[in-house]
């Protein structure tokens, strides 16, 4: 069905065109600006709605997918278009696509630009004006049709779906299928539909999938990305009827998720915010297209000194006595640590200890018998940033906190218990006062000023205290997320470091709040350098703590490949450190050097990725090369990793000429050369390193 343009707008590179059916239904689509003169004519596609709605008493949508996908319920159709709002600034362009229905329901479409950016964020506004409650079960944050424009029909063989999977200590695995390999071909009659929807429900935003899709028109290297920031659950759609493939996302709907909202009369609801962009060229430039769009350069290190960490606890394994510390602060001394962060344990109880004991959070005295203020001040006194450990949302089993049911979390009436945790209430007024006593009022007695915020367990579904479970997960992240912002107001200073279980938060969202986050679980793994490369794809690497924890058992080559793996993003040493020998400090303290050499790259630069295909993350073969451009391109980062070979061999990495070495890392000499813009280099052992500072 041909629609007409109601406006189109040129954002950097990038065209965003509104549409208009003849039914006025108004749609949204995207594409490159330098190939608009490459749009195909024969394409047939319905219009479909900007804005993905489901009211509770809605027509389902047909085509057999009941039970599978809200798109297009009768909602969808009875939103018309209204008008287009366009508030424009040196430095901003926002654009509010305002729809209405009959009954006085609302919704605005909000595109916020940053000129100079290389993509935009969408979020939707929903208001109620019918004068009587209405129940949201579905509200999208983005969608977006008409893909692939460029091709004639229904584009065969030429679709891909890209997304990032996760699990504990294997955050990012990128997937990719065909869109024929998920049944998304329209059928022969155009009648029926499919969606592949999938997200997560919970509060580990990045578990199983991070909230991220891509879709590839492979024929024309057109890729169309977004990210959600959402720090609860999040669903993901792609949706095929006609020719036109569509994506859609935001909130979990009521099928998914378990979300419903009511609006009373006159109340508005507004979705979480969805990154977008779209670029000719590869997977992984368009990825680091929307992870730039988180750089804020008013943030900590935004000038390129990013920091070098040691967190004790792969050092005392949750045992952080005054005693550990000093003999710590013996071996760092004089080594540019800038940070020092006391990890779990020293909230430790006597008896029971500490794993499951968080949430009363009282210093444990046999493990600081001159008072936690003179370990701190030892830490300050070696010229580091003194840090500490929290896991605030969460009360053990063996703590009092664990028993104080009036303000923690319930489903059906009955405290969530998940393992050894609970959950406490984050909208409880009480629970912030109980929290800002508790970890702020610490932070700011003994002057610390970094906090490693950890989180190791899921809600599930959702909790009471709303209209629905989903709304009630939602609220109570929400609370979270702004108790992680009172911190920042109330504590000068403080960096905020957030974890998961690792990796389960590594979404805008928390990234946003947080000024750095933890990479992964994988402590001392040897797939860390793989995590480390995957995460470049959904994250700044100047945000992505990587482990590098040392032992006294530790080869040279094991060395240079912690070391290395940790040049992919924010290094954090630990281990047995106190332990090595002279000849591995040397090794390590050539790496701390070489680290500081390039970390304005870490901070700002642009990643390309080589080697072959990764089976397995716990068995690797081959081998991985990162290669990072500094942001004028005049230097460059090269971190290779070998795997389990057959054989030696010579790696090859193409960076282009003029570049000369500046510096280098790894366990021993290796045979290495740069010639006609190509690097060639000799890995001869399994599970070693090279990393390789160039200079223009």
């Amino acid at each position: 069905m041909k629609s007409t343009i109601i406006s189109e707008f040129q954002l950097s590179d990038m065209i965003v065109r509104y549409t208009l059916s003849g039914q006025n239904t108004a749609g949204f689509e995207l594409y490159p600006a330098k190939l608009k003169c490459r749009m195909a004519e024969d394409r047939e596609y319905e219009t479909e709605s900007l804005v993905q709605v489901m009211i509770d008493g809605d027509d389902y949508p047909g085509g057999f997918s009941n039970g599978h996908t809200f798109r297009n319920a009768e909602s969808c159709y009875n939103l018309k278009y209204q008008e287009q709002r366009v508030h424009e600034s040196e430095e901003t362009l926002e654009i509010t696509t305002v729809l209405s229905t009959k009954d006085g329901q609302k919704a605005e479409h909000i595109l916020a630009y940053q000129k100079g950016r290389e993509g935009f964020t969408l979020k939707t506004r929903y208001g109620n004006e019918t004068g009587r409650e209405i129940t949201l079960e579905m509200l999208s944050s983005f969608s977006i049709g008409g893909i692939t424009p460029f091709e004639a029909g229904d584009a065969p063989d030429t679709l891909l779906v890209h997304r990032l999977r996760s699990k504990w200590s294997a955050e990012g695995r990128l997937e990719t299928q065909s869109a024929e390999e998920l049944q998304l071909e329209p059928s022969w009659a155009k009648h029926g539909v499919e969606s592949e929807k999938f997200g997560q429900l919970g509060s580990l935003p990045v578990r199983k999938y991070f909230p991220f899709t891509a879709l590839e028109d492979q024929k024309n290297q057109v890729i169309w990305a977004v990210q959600v920031g959402c720090p609860s659950s999040w669903q993901m759609e792609v949706y095929r009827k006609d020719d036109g493939l569509c994506i859609s996302g935001g909130l979990p709907d009521f099928d998914f998720g378990h979300w419903r909202k009511n609006l009373a009369p006159g109340e508005w609801f507004e979705t979480p915010t969805a990154y977008l962009t779209v670029y000719q060229g590869s997977l992984d430039d368009t990825c680091q297209r929307l992870s730039r769009m988180q750089d804020d350069k008013s943030e900590c290190w935004s000038d390129g000194n990013l920091p070098l960490v040691f967190n004790e606890y792969c050092t005392t394994w949750g045992m952080p006595s005054h005693e550990n510390i000093s003999k710590i602060m013996d071996v760092l001394k004089g080594r540019g640590i800038e940070y020092f962060v006391i990890d779990a344990g020293w909230y430790a109880d006597p008896v029971k200890g500490w794993q499951s004991n968080m949430g009363d959070w009282q210093v444990y005295e046999e493990l600081f018998p001159y008072g936690l203020q003179a370990t701190v001040d030892m830490i300050k006194n070696q010229g580091m940033i003194p840090g500490i450990w929290f896991e605030l949302e969460t009360c053990g089993r063996d703590a009092r906190a664990f028993h104080y049911e009036d303000h923690l979390l319930k489903r059906n009436g009955k405290v969530i218990t998940v393992g050894s945790r609970r959950f406490w209430d984050m909208r409880d007024p009480w629970t912030v006062d109980y929290l800002t006593e508790r970890v702020i009022g610490l932070l700011n007695r003994f002057g610390f000023g970094y906090i490693k915020i950890d989180y190791n367990e899921t809600i599930g579904i959702g909790c009471d205290g709303a209209e629905s479970l989903g709304e009630g997960l939602r609220q109570n992240m929400q609370a979270a997320q702004e108790f992680f912002r009172k911190i920042k107001r109330e504590v000068p200073g403080i960096v905020i470091e957030v974890c998961a279980s690792g990796g389960h938060r590594l979404e805008p969202s928390y990234l946003k709040i947080g000024d750095v986050a933890s990479f992964s679980d994988a402590h001392e793994e040897r797939e860390i350098p793989v995590i480390a490369a995957n995460l470049h794809r959904a994250m700044l690497p100047k945000k992505s703590q990587i482990w590098s924890v040392l032992r006294k058992t530790d080869s040279s080559c094991r060395i240079a490949y912690s070391m290395a793996a940790a040049c992919l993003g924010m290094m954090c040493l630990s281990g047995e450190i106190y332990d090595l020998s002279k000849e591995q400090w040397t090794l390590v303290d050539n790496g701390i050097h070489f680290y500081k050499s390039v970390r304005h790259i870490i901070c700002n630069g642009v990643s390309h990725f080589y080697g072959p295909r990764l089976s397995g993350y716990r068995h690797l073969k081959g081998w991985q090369g990162v290669l990072r451009f500094s942001e004028d391109g005049q230097e460059a980062l090269l971190v290779i990793h070998s795997f389990a070979r057959a054989q030696k061999e010579t790696i090859q990495i193409p960076i282009g000429e003029s570049y000369g070495i500046s510096g280098i890392f790894t366990s021993a000499e290796k045979t290495l050369s740069v010639q006609n813009g190509m690097v060639s280099v000799e890995m001869d052992q399994d599970f070693d390193a090279v990393a390789i500072h160039f200079i223009k």
